[in-house]
């Protein structure tokens, strides 16, 4: 309920302080002016020579000397143009998560750290009630910045003054309007009507603009103000600012009032253009609506003429407030002053409205430590007398107690006290159980969350396996059926290791340099991998021998396939139907770490093919040859069926078709290690393309060296040792003499 005591509503603008004295009488329910003051300044705050610094103290000053305030609630306006309006419609919210929504929204709209502003915010009409859901509402969030909030309550609280509401003026206009226009009182919800007031508020430099059906709001600052009559009035008749500002009011006087309006007509056109474009935005966003009426505001809205251009040129009604129709007092509505500046009395009715609590609006810009403080030193009273009753309560009840202690004999409270006792000890050792139980829990409810975590990581290992895969070559089309062994595109990897590393560049800085040289990429030899990571290390064998092309045999051969490929961005074999990702996913610095001289070893065609159909006599034997298990050539995981175990100077005696057998071929094997790095990058990181090599690691390859492959050393280089490809004694297996 409001109470009985009177409220003052003061609005500060550019010409003047305006102020009036309102209260509620309950038993008529009638809102009463009590009392006025209107203290126009020297000067107009926005002239050049004006100090507003000076000029507003003087006229609270003033305002204090004529009236007293004593006992009085203080609400002030800060002007509209400084503050931050917006109007946000919120999801399906329910009702308790509406402050959280709207803090977010707050750290979206307002440009400033939340600590820089003192904001508010407010549900308005329009929203719907579905149980705990609230549906289709729209939020007011009104904010300021704090330094400036402090500059407009400095001269109050200079003077000991307590400001009890701080609020923006275009809400103080809301207030008049849903109170004095629409005839809403207090919470009363307005309907959700398609009828839309305009209230056009004319100051000395700006118009504030509003449009409210009562339930929904649309603030507007129209940057043209009565100033700017004045200004063209000093520009087209070469007047001062003071003698312009008096021509103005009185141009319907003037000796030549056509000229005079001739002079202004540019900015009435200006003013015009500005509210058509606003009412065409608004009426954008809201098809809807429907504007009924203009209100014209503010002493700048006296200008002869002003009213009726409007209703011409914006094709509605424009009304000018002569008289506040739901306010009462006599001795001030039909004062001479009042009458004659009611125009710019709106915003400060409309603060005192709403601090008597007589319309919806509730939001406040004053500063949050300021309530506490005030709501402290109010309540201390209240809490100094509690605290007294309280001691002397407690000071009798010791005196009873003391009494009835010196009564009573210790010893009847032994059993009892050791049953307290032992309970305490049964419940410490049950916390201890459950705390140990807990820690447990929280133990294996850890192990679970990384098992889970973890999951999107494992695939990471598997497309790597997959590009190593890929990497390897492989015989399409007719080379499918190629049955010689040294023309297979084959290259077997009987193990795949990986370490971690915390430090990929401590692999790096091992490695041998002939090995980058001969082998690594040159931007990798230039940028070399740091962080942590993991180094694979493949180990394999190949039979492949090209006598064509001393390129694909030996080790280039496993460099111009498998590394070439492991080299590569991403690689698409001509048996895959899209292309597999290598560097894309982190593989990078690969290298041949070691490859030992090829080796001419026996090879049983006739055995191999008969694997290759299937062929076996189930007795572990191929054509008459015992398949050996265990590590070497041709066993273990690199066995290939065919391969003999020893020297095999010609066929087996007594094997199957054995007048038919092709004899023993030698053939070279070719042992090698390749290294790489991985350091997994994730899908939404991996780029289409491979970055480009910083400047210069082209260059370090030297001539020659092609796209992602360093230049080929040449033969007996320093690379290469006896044995290494370039090797003459290797090209043709004759120059080995058969063991």
């Amino acid at each position: 309920m409001a109470e009985a005591r009177g409220v003052w509503g003061i609005d500060i603008g550019q010409a003047g302080l305006k102020a009036i004295r309102l209260r509620y009488a309950e038993a008529a329910d009638q809102v009463i002016a009590v009392a006025f003051d209107y203290v126009p300044h020297p000067k107009i705050l926005s002239q050049p020579d004006a100090v507003a610094e000076e000029l507003i103290p003087q006229a609270l000053e003033t305002f204090l000397s004529r009236n007293d305030i004593q006992g009085d609630q203080i609400a002030i306006s800060v002007p509209g143009q400084t503050a931050l309006a917006r109007f946000i419609q919120l999801p399906p919210v329910q009702s308790n998560k509406v402050a959280e929504i709207v803090k977010y929204e707050a750290r979206q709209q307002i440009p400033f750290d939340l600590d820089d502003v003192i904001w508010d915010y407010q549900t308005l009409g329009g929203g719907m009630q579905e149980g705990d859901f609230l549906l289709e509402a729209e939020v007011g969030l009104f904010a300021m910045k704090r330094d400036q909030v402090q500059q407009q309550l400095r001269p109050f609280l200079e003077r000991k003054v307590e400001v009890e509401l701080v609020q923006i003026a275009p809400l103080g206009l809301f207030n008049f309007l849903t109170y004095d226009v629409l005839g809403l009182r207090g919470q009363e919800a307005p309907a959700d009507s398609s009828e839309y007031s305009i209230v056009l508020d004319m100051g000395a430099d700006n118009t504030m603009l509003l449009v409210s059906n009562g339930a929904k709001i649309w603030i507007r600052n129209v940057p043209i103000g009565g100033n700017h009559f004045t200004r063209a009035l000093t520009k087209e008749m070469k007047l001062t600012f003071a003698k312009a500002e008096h021509l103005k009011c009185n141009a319907t006087k003037s000796p030549d009032p056509r000229a005079v309006f001739q002079a202004l007509r540019p900015v009435f056109n200006d003013y015009v253009s500005e509210i058509q474009r606003s009412i065409g935005y608004f009426s954008s966003v809201n098809r809807d609506a429907t504007i009924t009426k203009v209100l014209g505001m503010g002493n700048g809205f006296k200008l002869a003429g002003l009213q009726k251009f409007l209703q011409q040129n914006l094709q509605y009604d424009v009304e000018r407030v002569e008289t506040f129709q739901a306010l009462a007092g006599d001795n001030v509505l039909n004062a001479p002053l009042f009458q004659e500046n009611i125009l710019s009395f709106a915003v400060p009715y409309g603060l005192a409205l709403q601090t008597l609590g007589r319309t919806s609006i509730h939001t406040t810009l004053l500063p949050p430590e300021i309530r506490t403080a005030r709501m402290i030193r109010r309540k201390k009273p209240w809490a100094v007398l509690t605290a007294s009753a309280l001691l002397a309560f407690l000071s009798i009840s010791a005196v009873g107690y003391s009494t009835v202690w010196s009564s009573v004999s210790p010893d009847r409270w032994k059993e009892a006290e050791a049953q307290v006792s032992s309970l305490k000890s049964t419940v410490s050792g049950f916390n201890s159980q459950y705390q140990a139980q807990g820690s447990t829990y929280e133990e294996t409810i850890a192990k679970g969350d990384q098992l889970v975590n973890n999951a999107d990581t494992r695939l990471y290992w598997l497309e790597v396996y997959r590009a190593i895969n890929e990497c390897l070559p492989r015989d399409t089309g007719d080379a499918l059926d190629e049955m010689e062994i040294t023309r297979k595109n084959r290259i077997r990897l009987w193990s795949i290791t990986a370490e971690r590393k915390s430090d990929l560049k401590t692999w790096f800085d091992q490695l041998d340099p002939n090995i980058k040289e001969s082998s690594m990429r040159p931007d990798d030899q230039a940028n070399p991998p740091s962080g942590p990571g993991y180094v694979f290390t493949l180990e394999g064998v190949h039979y492949h021998n090209d006598k064509n092309d001393p390129t694909m045999r030996d080790v280039l051969y496993v460099n111009k396939t498998l590394l070439d490929n492991l080299n590569d961005w991403q690689v698409q074999q001509p048996t895959s139907t899209a292309p597999v990702p290598v560097g894309k996913i982190g593989i990078s610095h690969a290298a041949i770490t070691s490859a030992a001289p090829a080796k001419w070893i026996p090879f049983d065609p006739e055995a191999h093919r008969a694997r290759e159909k299937g062929r076996d006599d189930g007795g572990g034997n191929v054509f008459g040859r015992p398949r050996r298990r265990g590590f070497g050539p041709g066993a273990g995981p690199d066995a290939i069926p065919g391969l003999a175990a020893g020297p095999v100077p010609g066929g087996v005696p007594g094997g199957p078709d054995d007048a038919a057998r092709k004899p023993v071929q030698m053939i070279p094997e070719t042992r090698f290690t390749v290294q790489f790095a991985w350091q997994p990058i994730p899908p939404d990181e991996r780029t289409d393309a491979r970055p480009k090599p910083e400047a210069g690691a082209a260059a370090a390859a030297g001539p020659g060296a092609g796209p992602g492959q360093s230049a080929t050393p040449a033969p007996g280089g320093p690379a290469m040792a006896p044995g290494m490809p370039g090797d003459p004694a290797l090209a043709d297996p004759a120059a080995m003499p058969v063991p």
